[in-house]
Formats: structure tokens, C-alpha cells, sequence
């Protein structure tokens, strides 16, 4: 359990801008107008079902317009509060400026357990609540744009695509009213895996500066590195997944909801994502140890440990005995602001949450921009690009002809050579960019500044002077 003492997700959130505006010169007044939210609205729905009215509560929270659209998730889980919603558009307000993708901070939730109901039952529930958010214009193209979060995917997002377009019939980019969609019905190739990537993206990125492998004790690259993670949904299995297969890292546990499996020579991500698929949770899994107290896990040896689930799971509880020298948070705020001071005093290098989950936003928004210009990315310029690379294959096949056998072509050169790059892999470049720029610009104000001691700090540093510039433009 945690401590009394324990800050909520919104005192952490809070707690954590406050230190880092503490160390910058901000006019007066326009502190506190770049902290606090500016409106939340609650709404309470009823939809017939099961032969009864069952009402529902959820909720949209605006935190910062200092650009629009407004962006962020809707989650679904019985556990969803006005508080949590508020902090987390306040994160994704931040987490916009920092990567510049162009848009304000908004979250969304709805108080449901998405278990208890079959398809049919929830799809009448997201379009009850999507027509509430979007007849007060809190889903809109130009004004506020959602995304899945926890509890909601592709097939959410498209029933509120759908009933936006059903309400606005003569709006032409209906389809941008939302992010996260199918590829059928608008999406973008990329978005499902897209934070778990960017998870990828960041640990390269951290990887590629000897002076931050050394903050955090370590050496060498990523091959080899013991990674725990925790929470197998969407975001950690892909991270997961990626590293293991493109990294060489060695996944030794996986904490679920049920428990944890540990298998110090690694383990099977895909295998143990299927395990889960059938039989809901990882009890049974076999070639690995099952730890029913799953959090004692996260106390484990390991190089990297990935909290990809829910807040505060690492807290003022269990933050001294937690061994891992670097932590990335792939999941919104699971370190609360307690836990942080603890192991930042201890050494640990955090890679914070604005930062590390910003792949799916920042995808989100290629998606928004794909939307707009109603064209699939790569449409226009693949062939003209592999037109242009048959030029070069031709005169290196004529050098080839001439030299003979002094010099020849690598094998599978000119059939890797020749393609044009499709929407996935013009995604991935984007999304691989965009963590580049934004972990360069924490990690300049890190080393530089000698007010600054870890990447968190120096994060809020980045994007609270963005959001504060943005301001000031408008004259604020």
C-alpha cells in the first residue's frame, strides 16, 4: 500500500512543474496560467441496456489552448476521476510543446469497466458518449481531437469517427475529428505500435551519448541489456517486443495484473503476449518462475525497467528497493513525485513520461495532418523516388559491366536500393526524428544547465518555455 503522505497523480504533476518553474524567469501571473486547467466537463448519459437505463459519468478536460486542436486520449476504466483526467491533459500539454507536434493538452475518460460489456453494448455506449463530447464541440477537427488511451482502441475510435461524421454529414474532414482509427477507416499505418516504438526510439537515442550512459552507471549499447516490464497492454508489448527482436535486449520479466513471470536467460514476449490473449492473465505461463505479488518484480536486478501500465506503481512503498539504474516511463506518471526524489537522490536515471510515450501523439498527429490533405503519405512521390534510384542502379550496373570482376554490386543492393519508401517506413522516420529532436533538446539543458539534475526537470524546462513562448505571442 502506498503511504498517507503519498501525493495524488495531480499533486505529482503539479509538484514536478513547479520545480522546474522555480528555475526559469516567467512573468508574472503567467506561471499559474500555463499550470491550471482551463475547463472540465463532466457529463452524465443514460443508454438503455440489458432492459434497464444505466447511467454513465465521463468526463473531457481542456488543460491549454495556447494552440489548437486540443489532443489526448479517451481511456475507459472504473477508476477514472476528474483529478487524473485534469493531470493528464496537463501532461499532454507539455508533452505536444516538447515534441512540437501542434496542439494543446486535453484528456478524456469514462468511469466504465470495458469487461463487463459485449461489443455491441459498448459501441452503444462510445457513441452515446461521443455525441454528448461532440455537440459541445469537445470533439471537433479544428477545436478537439481524442486518441485510444487505456481501455480503448482502434475499434472505439472509429465508432467516434463515425458518429461525429453522422452529425456533421457536410464536414469534409470528419475523419480528423479523431486519431488511433483502422486504416479502413482513416487511420494511419504505424499508430497501434507507435508509443511502444517510441519507447524503442528514446532508449536509442539515450544510448547514443556516452556522458547519459554514464549518469546512469552503465555501459555499452542496448545488446544484451536486462529489461523488466511492466504491464503487457498495448504500449509495453511493443516496446518489449522491438527491443528483444530489434535490440538485442533480454526481456527477464513481465508484471501483469495476475502476477509475474521472471526468467533470468529471457523471455518469449510474443509467446507470453499469446498466453495472455487466451487466458487473460500470465498464471500457467510455462519456462518462466510465477510471482503472484507481481510488484515485488519490479524490485528485481535489471539495467532497464519499463512501468507501461498505470500511475504510481513505483511510490514512496517501494521506491528504495527498486535496483534499476535507468527507468523509461512508457505509461502516464508511474513514478509519483515522492518516489522521484528518492531515486534521484539514489542515482537513477528517469527518462520521464512527457517524453517517453510521446510516440503515439506524435503519430497521432500524421495521422491528423494525413487526414487533412485527404492523401495516404507516399502517394504522390514513391515511384518518382524510385524512379530517380534506377538512374544511379543503371550506371552503377554499366560500371559493373565494364570492371567485371574487380567490382560488383553487394548482394540485395539494388532490390533494397529501388524501393520507395511507403507510409510505414515515412511513420517510422518521422516518429524516429521527432524522439531524436526532443531528447537532444532535454539532453542539452541536463548537461548544461548546472541547476538541472535529471531529464524530467530538464523536460518541463523545454516545453514549459514553448508553451510559455506560444503565449506570449498572443500577447499574454
Amino acid at each position: 500500500m502506498n503511504q498517507r503522505n503519498e501525493p495524488s497523480f495531480r499533486e505529482s504533476v503539479d509538484l514536478m512543474f513547479n520545480r522546474a518553474v522555480a528555475l526559469m524567469d516567467l512573468a508574472p501571473g503567467l506561471e499559474e496560467k500555463i499550470r491550471v486547467c482551463n475547463a472540465t466537463y463532466t457529463v452524465r448519459f443514460g443508454v438503455r441496456l440489458r432492459g434497464q437505463i444505466q447511467t454513465f459519468t465521463g468526463y473531457r478536460s481542456v488543460h491549454s489552448e495556447h494552440m489548437e486542436p486540443v489532443k489526448g486520449g479517451i481511456r475507459y476504466a472504473p477508476s477514472v476521476h476528474q483529478d487524473e483526467v485534469e493531470a493528464l491533459a496537463a501532461l499532454m500539454t507539455y508533452k505536444c510543446a516538447l515534441v512540437e507536434a501542434p496542439f494543446g493538452g486535453s484528456k478524456g475518460g469514462l468511469r466504465i469497466d470495458p469487461r463487463q460489456y459485449d461489443e455491441h453494448e459498448l459501441e452503444q455506449i462510445t457513441r452515446r458518449f461521443a455525441y454528448e463530447l461532440a455537440k459541445r464541440d469537445l470533439i471537433h477537427p479544428s477545436q478537439n481531437v481524442p486518441a485510444p488511451d487505456m481501455g480503448t482502441g482502434e475499434r472505439e475510435m472509429a465508432w467516434i469517427a463515425d458518429q461525429y461524421a453522422r452529425m456533421n454529414t457536410t464536414d469534409i474532414n470528419a475523419r480528423a475529428c479523431v486519431t488511433g482509427k483502422p486504416l479502413n477507416a482513416g487511420g494511419i499505418a504505424g499508430r497501434v505500435e507507435a508509443t511502444g516504438r517510441g519507447v524503442q526510439y528514446a532508449l536509442r537515442e539515450f544510448f547514443r551519448d556516452e556522458r547519459d550512459i554514464e549518469k546512469a552507471g552503465m555501459s555499452g549499447s542496448l545488446d544484451g541489456k536486462q529489461v523488466i516490464v511492466q504491464g503487457l497492454g498495448n504500449v509495453g508489448y511493443h516496446a518489449a517486443k522491438f527491443l528483444a527482436e530489434e535490440d538485442g535486449c533480454v526481456i527477464t520479466g513481465i508484471i501483469e495484473r495476475d502476477g509475474a513471470l521472471f526468467n533470468p536467460a529471457g523471455l518469449d514476449v510474443e509467446a507470453v503476449h499469446n498466453w495472455i490473449r487466451k487466458h487473460g492473465g500470465v498464471t500457467g505461463f510455462p519456462d518462466a518462475a510465477h510471482s503472484a505479488e507481481g510488484a515485488a518484480v519490479l524490485e528485481e536486478e535489471c539495467d532497464i525497467l519499463i512501468p507501461a501500465a498505470l500511475e504510481g506503481v513505483i511510490n514512496l512503498s517501494n521506491a528504495d528497493r527498486i535496483k534499476a539504474p535507468l527507468i523509461i516511463e512508457a505509461a502516464n506518471g508511474p513514478i509519483t513525485a515522492g518516489a522521484d526524489d528518492i531515486l534521484r537522490a539514489k542515482g537513477t536515471v528517469i527518462i520521464p513520461d512527457m517524453y517517453a510515450n510521446a510516440g503515439g501523439v506524435t503519430v497521432s498527429y500524421f495521422e491528423w495532418v494525413k487526414n487533412l490533405s485527404h492523401i495516404r503519405f507516399g502517394r504522390m512521390q514513391r515511384r518518382q523516388e524510385e524512379a530517380r534510384h534506377q538512374l544511379v542502379v543503371d550506371e552503377l550496373e554499366r560500371l559493373d559491366r565494364y570492371l567485371g570482376d574487380a567490382w560488383s554490386m553487394s548482394p540485395d543492393f539494388k532490390k533494397k536500393y529501388l524501393r520507395g519508401a511507403d507510409e510505414l517506413e515515412l511513420v517510422r522516420s518521422g516518429l524516429d526524428d521527432t524522439m531524436r529532436i526532443a531528447y537532444q533538446s532535454m539532453r542539452t539543458v541536463w548537461h548544461e544547465r548546472e541547476d538541472v539534475h535529471d531529464l524530467r526537470t530538464a523536460a518541463y524546462l523545454v516545453s514549459i518555455d514553448k508553451v510559455a513562448a506560444s503565449y506570449r505571442a498572443k500577447g499574454l
